[in-house]
């Protein structure tokens, strides 16, 4: 429903620093600017994307989620990405640079 959605606190955020999480082929660990603080998000995105093409990437994540251990690192949020019909995942980024925190909804 609307009222689910809007409980969502989606925002932009730029990508500071990526790196594989150890002894995992599918999880990236994310450093995140999201324009009010600095936080890491963990995410299945490593056979789709290398950490290289993530620093410096403006990308869009639910803020507002409850902290949660992903192999022993905390993860802050999720990003949001689309799926292909093909079954591959895309991110969901904005097409132009965008302050960091600007919420979408």
């Amino acid at each position: 429903t609307y009222a689910d959605f809007e409980k969502m606190d989606i925002r932009v955020a730029t990508v500071l620093q990526a790196e594989r999480v150890p002894k995992t082929e599918k999880l990236l660990k994310l450093t995140i600017d999201t324009g009010l603080d600095q936080r890491v998000i963990v995410s299945g995105i490593a056979e789709y994307y290398r950490p290289e093409d993530m620093t410096g990437r403006q990308i869009c994540i639910l803020a507002n989620l409850l902290p949660r251990k992903i192999r022993g690192v905390e993860s802050q949020g999720m990003i949001l990405m689309a799926k292909e019909q093909d079954g591959s995942m895309r991110l969901v980024s904005p097409l132009e640079g965008i302050g960091n925190g600007a919420v979408i909804g």
